[in-house]
């Protein structure tokens, strides 16, 4: 079990300019809620100009509580995102965000969470603590309590079902020799249907496109850091050719590889 929330930065398009325009940081849940949750994401940010922020989504459920100034809080569900994430700050606000494991909202919505795929829902009033719960205007350990607090509430039950879905989709982001479903299918012993079947319904999406996302994410981050072979980068990520590692990235971040090499640098 994980002790301190993930350093990296993957899925957020030019983190160092992101980091520069706003305050942001991730906390552990409580331990009892880990099997599910994989970090809380805390925002603050006070601009005198707009700030546009993109993110290439994880194959991950979000509950996030936004408040922007003095305005009123709301919460929504955002399911497992297939195209770019683009959102605009300005002024000041607060967002609270929960992302759960690949597969780990299952525990807590009890229904296929394919019908949140490609989808932001407001968070159903049954879901929140009670008529005046608030999450943005607190200090962190605060959020961190209030979090807490609701998704216990929500009573998730361990199922082995939804254990194995998320221990099979941390597999897929950990292991960057994973670039076929059918060798990852074979090397767990699964039948390629019931992992296409498990996946959809836990996870949202299939596992060709989780272990896409996974290997797109690395090639962002890469991109980020330094001159690359793309050549070489393309037949590891088990691209047939450059030409298609770079009609995939374009499509996911918006820009060409080469595009977004020199903006962030």
């Amino acid at each position: 079990m994980r002790h301190r929330p993930r350093g990296d930065s993957r899925g957020i398009l030019d983190p160092g300019r992101m980091l520069r325009e706003v305050r942001f940081r991730r906390h552990l849940p409580v331990e009892s809620l880990r099997p599910w949750v994989e970090h809380y994401w805390l925002i603050d940010w006070a601009l005198s100009t707009p700030f546009e922020q993109r993110i290439v989504p994880h194959p991950a459920v979000n509950v996030v509580f936004r408040r922007d100034g003095d305005g009123p809080e709301f919460g929504e569900v955002a399911g497992v995102g297939r195209d770019l994430f683009r959102i605009t700050l300005t002024g000041t606000g607060r967002v609270c965000g929960v992302q759960f494991r690949p597969g780990g909202f299952h525990a807590f919505w009890r229904r296929p969470v394919t019908e949140l795929t490609g989808r932001r829902v407001p968070l159903p009033a049954g879901r929140l603590a009670g008529p005046d719960f608030a999450v943005c205007a607190a200090t962190d350990d605060e959020r961190c309590h209030a979090l807490d607090t609701l998704l216990t509430g929500w009573d998730p039950e361990p199922d082995p079902t939804t254990e194995e879905a998320v221990r099979l989709a941390e597999a897929i982001r950990t292991d960057r020799a994973t670039l076929r479903v059918d060798a990852f299918a074979a090397r767990h012993d699964l039948p390629v249907r019931r992992l296409q079947r498990l996946f959809m319904e836990y996870v949202g999406v299939g596992p060709k496109w989780v272990i896409r996302r996974y290997r797109l994410q690395e090639a962002v981050e890469q991109a980020a850091g330094g001159p690359l072979n793309w050549a070489d980068l393309a037949a590891d990520l088990g691209y047939s050719d450059q030409a298609h590692l770079v009609r995939d990235f374009t499509a996911v971040a918006g820009v060409s590889p080469a595009a977004y090499a020199r903006s962030v640098r």
